[in-house]
Order: C-alpha cells, then structure tokens, then sequence
C-alpha cells in the first residue's frame, strides 16, 4: 500500500490538518493517510499544551468518519524525541512491503535539510510537499539528494494554525469552521486550551 504519513503535534488537530490530508491522499493516489502525533517533538521550543492522552483522542475523533484516515500511535509507543526518522525505521521494518510518504507543509519544506538524520530518511521514505500560502518557491534551496525524494502539489488555500486555535479560545474567540465538531465537543467537555 501506498501511506501517507501525517505527523504534529495536532495541538488541536483543525481542519486545515484534515484538508492537506485529504489533499495529498486524493493527488497522490495513497490509499491511506495515517496521523502520527508526535510525543515530544524535536522542532518546538515548548510542550504541547495538551497532554498526550487529549492530543491522541482529538486525532481519533476527527477522523473516526473517514475511511482511508488512521491513528498511528507509533511514536508515543517508542517514547522519547519523536525523530521521524526514528519513526520511519519502525514503520518500515513493521510494513517492509508498504511505501511510506511523509506529508509536509510547504513552511516545513525548507527545514527539511535540517531534520535529523534526513539523508538516512529519505532512502527509506519519499516527502509530499504542499504549498500554502505564503509559502511559494519552496523548493529553491532544497539540495538535489532531497528534490529527488521530493514531490510538491497544490493545496486549497486555507491558512489556519494550531496556535491561532489555541490564542482564540484562551482569548474567549470564537474558533467555529476552524475544528471538526467532534474536537471541538472533546475540547469544551475536557476545558482544554483555558476553554
């Protein structure tokens, strides 16, 4: 099979999450996307504001209607930094006869030179790349090693971030049309984010 890998810390997962998902599943013909929610991610400066147990039933319950998403609690398995290619080496050595596509915004695009141990990744899985706004060109500096693992497709402009989501709702904002209703009921029932 053909898998996309969606990787966050999903802190909340939102739409824009589910819409680059759906995205790269429809334009890449992937017969799954599986969201891996990182447990401490290596990228942030701070833990996510919601603890793991939250952060894993919120990705549940936003994609518990499709078909083709899955949850892959992988990386809360294996603890620690949550280093893809940590991730990647499991994964492939769990599912030796499936191919892996590590699904990433065009603003995570340009670190992608800088992930750990990314040379090592990119043997073993390929990057779906996907432009939002703001972010064009992003291919420019990527170094030839990495443009050949690499393939960059359009994506519905819909700007939206976890922590926007997270300043509204602390702030008393409104966040409707920005979370599937089921994270949203999760979030107010659990008074997550100052709710």
């Amino acid at each position: 099979m053909n898998i996309g890998i969606m990787g966050g810390t999903f802190d909340p997962l939102h739409l824009g999450h589910l819409l680059v998902a759906e995205q790269a599943r429809e334009q890449m013909s992937l017969d799954e996307v599986w969201f891996m929610p990182s447990n401490q991610p290596p990228h942030k400066d701070h833990q996510p504001k919601a603890n793991p147990q939250h952060r894993i039933e919120m990705v549940r319950s936003a994609i518990a209607n499709h078909p083709d998403f899955k949850l892959c609690e992988l990386e809360f398995e294996r603890g620690g930094t949550s280093y893809s290619v940590d991730s990647a080496y499991m994964l492939k050595e769990r599912y030796p006869n499936d191919q892996f596509h590590w699904i990433v915004g065009s603003d995570m695009v340009q670190y992608l030179p800088k992930w750990h141990r990314i040379q090592e990744m990119s043997t073993m899985v390929s990057f779906i790349g996907l432009d939002r706004p703001g972010y064009k060109d992003s291919e420019r500096d990527i170094p030839d090693w990495l443009t050949n693992s690499l393939v960059m497709i359009e994506m519905v402009q819909f700007d939206i971030s976890s922590t926007e989501i997270r300043d509204r709702l602390a702030n008393g904002r409104s966040v409707r049309y920005m979370l599937p209703d089921a994270v949203w009921s999760y979030i107010r029932g659990n008074q997550l984010y100052g709710t």
